[in-house]
């Protein structure tokens, strides 16, 4: 097929590709729509991306809805014993904070009018765009050191108003000339990438849009590394990025084995097997055929696409860390690994992801702290709500029995140090580099939170720490990893 043989940026666009008009989806189904009132009393429903409306015209009359409370999840809630996993990590906003957020949503919908204006190449004639664009300037700066590796997205989110997996996917496509390439609907990536980013449960303290986003940019890093820029092709490229930025799609906030002790409908449907990964694939599925985002490619082609893109989605169930990781080795050891072949290309891709996955532990102290913070606290929930109901506590989850020094630590001794040395080995490059001398950094930073840690010999701490090294895996995985 021609799109596998696609070099990026700059091949051409391959042939027998038809152009298509983007089609609307049902408008009732989503959070995020916004709703005008006209004079008769009917709705008219308006998206808000490629709305090609005068802000100023609307800015009377637009009600936005918010994101929870005012419309039904179309998935409904996934009760358990009367736990709500929508709202289990969500906390009280005081009265005077509605205000405010909504001044942010009319700002942040007012954003997407002036990107929407520019892509079809249109003045924008409104005057109350000036103290918004200010916030969009900065955040074009931060997009031009977008392939750094100290890149903060925290800021960057700040600077989107909340919308830096949008933002940062669509800059990224159309930097690799992906769009143009594969003659993708400027305004089906925009919708596609808007619900991927709404279908994240932003009451998560971790795995939310800012978590994909984070890895979408490590995965950009790694795509850029010499022996992945100079092999895969831009058919390659487009499933890391879209894999990067779907991998922890929907993920509820609790992990695989809360999943399966509860009986939850998600881990009977996929027999208690990457329960959540399989789950985050067929999510991203679902939003690819709804927004009809490759509806213009041979139907080959877009199935082609679908599974190669679960393939990558399913390499990040840490539960398997060991089978990838002795595989990389193996390839390694024996220098067997031929990026010429695409699968060989494909399970570099798979590593690329999983390294991406994980790598908050390898980022600047000031980012991977607030990674590793939001993480613990996210277990620390769901040991909370397994007190609360009397079930067995999943490891890392009790709060009394664990400090958020001594879960990084076993973190990074048993799961990252193994995968970014091999990593190492595979890409010696400066950035390797840089990533194993920040974790060394990392652990000895939380070594000298954790006393007891650093006082024990390393003969005796090993086997304790080597016995719960597997359900301490799987609990910091299931849909998407840890920092």
């Amino acid at each position: 097929m021609s799109f596998y043989l696609s070099r990026c940026p700059y091949g051409s666009a391959p042939p027998g590709l038809q152009e298509t008009h983007s089609t609307q989806c049902p408008l009732l189904q989503r959070r995020g729509a916004i709703s005008y009132d006209s004079s008769d009393q009917t709705a008219l429903y308006i998206r808000m991306l490629g709305a090609c409306v005068i802000f100023k015209q609307l800015f009377s009359n637009v009600r936005v809805r918010s994101q929870v409370g005012f419309e039904p999840d179309r998935r409904g809630s996934h009760p358990y014993l009367g736990v709500d996993f929508r709202t289990l990590h969500s906390r009280a906003e005081s009265a005077g904070s509605i205000p405010a957020r909504r001044i942010r949503r009319l700002f942040s919908f007012q954003r997407h009018l002036l990107s929407s204006r520019l892509l079809r190449g249109a003045p924008h004639l409104n005057t109350l765009h000036i103290l918004d664009e200010d916030y969009c300037g900065q955040a074009k700066c931060m997009l031009e050191k977008v392939g750094t590796w100290n890149f903060d997205i925290f800021l960057f989110d700040r600077l989107t108003n909340g919308n830096s997996l949008v933002f940062l996917t669509f800059h990224l496509l159309n930097q690799y000339g992906l769009i143009e390439l594969f003659q993708l609907d400027m305004v089906k990536v925009r919708q596609f990438l808007v619900l991927v980013q709404e279908d994240y449960r932003n009451q998560n303290p971790y795995h939310n849009a800012v978590h994909a986003a984070d890895v979408t940019q490590a995965m950009h890093c790694y795509l850029r590394e010499p022996k992945l820029a100079q092999s895969l092709t831009s058919f390659d490229i487009l499933l890391g990025l879209l894999a990067a930025a779907t991998h922890d799609l929907d993920h509820p906030g609790v992990n695989q084995p809360f999943l399966i002790k509860t009986n939850h409908y998600l881990a009977a449907l996929y027999r208690n097997t990457s329960v959540l990964e399989n789950h985050h694939w067929r999510s991203a599925v679902g939003l690819l055929r709804e927004t009809d985002l490759f509806s213009h490619l041979p139907a080959e082609d877009s199935l082609g696409i679908e599974r190669q893109l679960g393939s990558l989605i399913l390499a990040t169930d840490i539960s398997r860390q060991n089978e990838y990781l002795s595989r990389f080795r193996t390839h390694l050891d024996e220098n067997s690994l031929c990026l010429g072949h695409s699968s060989h290309r494909h399970f570099s891709l798979q590593m690329a992801l999983k390294c991406a996955d994980i790598c908050n532990p390898c980022r600047p102290w000031e980012l991977s702290k607030q990674w590793s913070e939001k993480v613990t606290e996210e277990f620390f929930h769901q040991g909370d709500i397994e007190k609360k109901h009397k079930l067995e506590i999943s490891p890392l989850c009790d709060s009394e029995a664990n400090t958020i020094a001594s879960v990084q630590i076993g973190f990074m001794t048993y799961v990252v140090e193994p995968l970014f040395a091999e990593w190492a080995r595979f890409s010696d490059t400066r950035l390797s580099q840089t990533m194993l001398g920040h974790l060394g950094l990392n652990k000895a930073s939380w070594s000298a939170m954790e006393p007891e840690a650093s006082g024990s010999s390393e003969e005796g701490e090993s086997e304790p720490t080597r016995a719960t090294e597997e359900p301490s895996s799987r609990a910091l995985s299931q849909g998407s990893q840890e920092s």
